[in-house]
């Protein structure tokens, strides 16, 4: 056993993480990525895409949810082989009980969302890095170029390892092999940037201006402190946090590592005084601070001694929360939703709804995670007041105008005559012989910006951009609905101006002059354009326009 420790660590682990893999329900983001799956491009909405093709590769392999989790776990596994060949020196059982202390590596490690791919191509740009700080060869300047590429298609967080890198060594700026590793990746990262620039920075535009964009909450800050003090652990993270930063540097990679864990926790510390902040956000720090933990605990025995006592409390918490996962014995609502909420009611669903399409209102989890558990086309309508997600991208709305659906709506279920209970509760559904819904028109005012004085009216300029199927749908079928302007300020919606009752001028697009009354208290707002079509609720048909009422 002792000879063969480290093939009996890293098979108990992945075997570990396949077992939960196959056996445990997928979550809303995991349904999500699924159809991410269907639909490969270069770029989606919220991330960019190598989660999509993560999935695709492993459910060609398995049609279940080990197919959907297979390559997170293999890249879970490996992130641990990638780590130990960053450390200083190598004390594999004091490595082993610092990765069996980090609950997130395990509870998390085997999931398939972008943090899992992020967490690993980490881990492999630090051990590229390392190679180019010891010999900046030209194979070793492309390897990390190329690695570098595949970090930023992870998921965006990867911009700042690459940044707290640069910051850690002045003198990168003066190797050209620095510039060469960037030129390498950038060309490779070009194809998701050209898609980004196709669809008008769309990603860009949420990321930085629409999510996250909140009044300030003191409990943004002390959750993200709490989050922190227990995501490297969560019992060991008093032992591991402060051992990372006490360790000392002794190469330039170490540097790197250390520049990269402190970086990361300011830069989303600062974030709370924006937003809320979730915790998993920090999630790459977990390379650094496994490397530089375990640097420093090496030598001192003392250290090595409390964390291998608080090890086995971790061991069995851990265990405890692996089975949760997949067997329903733990009454907290949490848990139960999450995982155990989506079994036996999908199949009478389908029944009722004769496996047509189905529509939710404003949820991409609930609309994934059903097409996931039916294999019934789903689309979420998102909704003016709430947020766009890939379902306004995917050819799916269009693909469904003028067909049956089923209308399911988990949030207002007294409006339908029929129902249904289930574990999230009761669904009221609707049978559409027609849907229609129109999210694709994208309307186009001549300013982003208009002032206005309280109480004068404002005229607004417009273009209603419609696709050809949609016009052709709007003359053909005459649908009711109508066309407003909301207003919203920086705490939700404030209200709506209807500036036209029927769709059909739609159908022969030309600029158009909309006229609103300023009945609103003086401030900043901004205006969404959205169209509501019959019984359907209006959805997004505009960016955000800047008002100032004085």
């Amino acid at each position: 056993m002792t000879k063969y420790h480290r093939f009996v660590f890293y098979g108990l682990w992945l075997l570990l993480a396949l077992v939960q893999s196959g056996f445990t329900e997928l979550i809303d983001d995991e349904a999500y990525y699924w159809v991410y799956s269907h639909y490969l491009d270069w770029g989606y909405f919220d991330h960019p895409p190598m989660i999509a093709l993560m999935v695709r590769i492993g459910y060609a392999v398995f049609h279940n949810e080990l197919g959907v989790r297979l390559l997170a776990a293999l890249m879970n596994t490996g992130t641990l082989l990638l780590i130990e060949q960053l450390l200083r020196r190598q004390k594999p059982f004091l490595f082993y009980a610092i990765a069996l202390s980090l609950a997130a590596l395990q509870l998390g490690g085997f999931m398939a969302v972008p943090d899992t791919p992020l967490i690993f191509f980490t881990a492999l740009f630090f051990v590229y890095f390392k190679k180019f700080s010891e010999n900046k060869s030209f194979t070793n300047t492309l390897l990390l170029g190329l690695v570098t590429a595949l970090l930023l298609y992870s998921k965006y967080h990867g911009v700042l390892i690459v940044f707290f890198v640069l910051l850690s060594d002045r003198k990168l700026f003066i190797r050209y092999q620095t510039y060469l590793a960037g030129i390498v990746a950038l060309v490779l990262f070009v194809p998701h940037l050209w898609w980004q620039y196709q669809h008008e920075w769309i990603s860009v535009r949420y990321h930085l201006f629409e999510s996250n964009v909140n009044p300030y909450k003191l409990s943004h800050t002390l959750d993200y402190i709490t989050g922190q003090l227990l995501l490297p652990g969560p019992i060991a993270g008093f032992v591991l946090l402060p051992a990372a930063f006490y360790c000392r540097i002794h190469n330039s990679t170490e540097k790197a590592l250390k520049f990269t864990l402190a970086g990361i926790y300011l830069f989303f510390f600062l974030s709370t005084f924006k937003g809320k902040v979730e915790a998993n956000w920090t999630s790459p720090v977990l390379v650094p601070l496994v490397v530089l933990s375990h640097n420093f605990l090496a030598d001192r025995k003392k250290w090595q001694k409390i964390l291998y006592r608080l090890l086995p409390f971790t061991v069995v918490l851990v265990l405890i929360a692996r089975a949760a996962l997949i067997v329903d014995f733990i009454p907290v609502g949490v848990i139960k939703e999450r995982y155990h909420s989506w079994q036996g009611w999908p199949g009478n669903m389908k029944k009722i709804t004769k496996g047509l399409p189905v529509v939710f209102y404003s949820s991409y989890q609930r609309a994934s995670k059903y097409w996931f558990y039916t294999g019934q086309m789903a689309y979420s309508l998102n909704t003016y007041r709430g947020r766009k997600n890939n379902y306004n991208l995917w050819p799916v709305e269009d693909s469904l105008l003028g067909k049956p659906v089923y209308i399911l709506d988990t949030d207002r279920t007294g409006y339908y005559q029929d129902s249904l209970f289930t574990a999230i509760g009761w669904i009221g559904y609707r049978y559409d012989s027609a849907f229609a819904s129109f999210a694709k028109i994208d309307i186009r005012p001549s300013k982003k910006l208009y002032q206005a004085r309280q109480g004068d009216s404002l005229s607004i300029t417009y273009f209603p951009n419609v696709p050809y199927r949609y016009a052709q749908f709007i003359e053909s079928n005459h649908p009711a609905g109508d066309l407003r302007i909301a207003v919203f300020n920086k705490n939700g919606w404030v209200k709506d101006f209807i500036i036209a009752q029927n769709l059909e001028f739609l159908a022969a697009p030309q600029n158009r002059n909309a006229v609103i009354h300023i009945d609103i208290p003086q401030g900043e707002y901004y205006l969404r354009f959205a169209i509501g079509a019959g019984q359907n609720p209006p959805t997004h048909n505009s960016d955000k326009i800047r008002l100032i009422v004085e």
